[in-house]
């Protein structure tokens, strides 16, 4: 975990895409895109159906080791409104084990917009902690200091010759674009015009890595 501070709050970056709050004790992720494997498998398009049961799996070891007592989520949760539904058995008593031993919280996505309580926790569109704004989708012209998700920013890089991907958050003072958490999501460039006009100028892509932060300028 590596200490930054948004918003006038001490919060702790994990290089899994999560961001942990020590005074709320509360973990933040976005975009877990749960059954996006079996959504695609009705269309004919067949994956590996393990992505719920992996993205658990991680999510369920970050929360034992930091000690969370809540969890929010910012949208795009289940990759469709029928994906809790689908769940497989082992991947529902996971979550139901998370949900029914915390403070969970989802906000709703493009992806979940009707979405109901039929997996544990509560559901909100939007919701305002201690000065921040937690909505799933960067708005534009918004005030107050915001955390979303949405772009799934990585950043890709050249290195040695070869172009190396990774996911990271994406900073302003007053926006902070969370990568997709799920085992199964693809990546937007954090250069990406839609996401620079999403947060304005003087953007970076942050990507923790053990013990510190690597800062990189997005090109407007």
């Amino acid at each position: 975990m590596v200490p930054f501070s948004f918003g006038g709050h001490s919060l702790l970056a994990l290089p899994q895409g999560a961001v942990f709050w020590p005074a709320r004790r509360a973990m933040l992720v976005a975009d877990l895109h749960f059954e996006k494997a079996s959504w695609f498998a009705r269309g004919g398009q067949m994956l590996p159906p393990y992505d719920s049961i992996a993205t658990l799996a991680d999510l369920t070891a970050l929360v034992a080791a930091s000690g969370a007592e809540e969890v929010w989520c910012l949208g795009d949760s289940f990759h469709d409104v029928d994906g809790c539904a689908r769940l497989p058995a082992r991947a529902r008593d996971m979550l139901l084990a998370l949900t029914g031993g915390m403070r969970w919280t989802w906000i709703t996505g493009n992806h979940d917009p009707h979405m109901v309580d039929r997996c544990g926790g509560g559901v909100v569109d939007e919701a305002v902690l201690h000065g921040l704004m937690l909505r799933h989708e960067a708005r534009p012209g918004e005030p107050r200091c915001e955390l979303s998700g949405h772009y799934h920013p990585k950043l890709r890089v050249r290195v040695r010759g070869k172009q190396v991907a990774r996911r990271c958050f994406v900073a302003t003072d007053t926006k902070l674009i969370l990568p997709a958490f799920g085992a199964l999501t693809g990546g937007l460039d954090a250069h990406d015009p839609e996401i620079v006009r999403a947060v304005g100028q003087r953007a970076e892509a942050l990507i923790p890595v053990a013990d510190r932060m690597l800062r990189f300028p997005i090109a407007a």
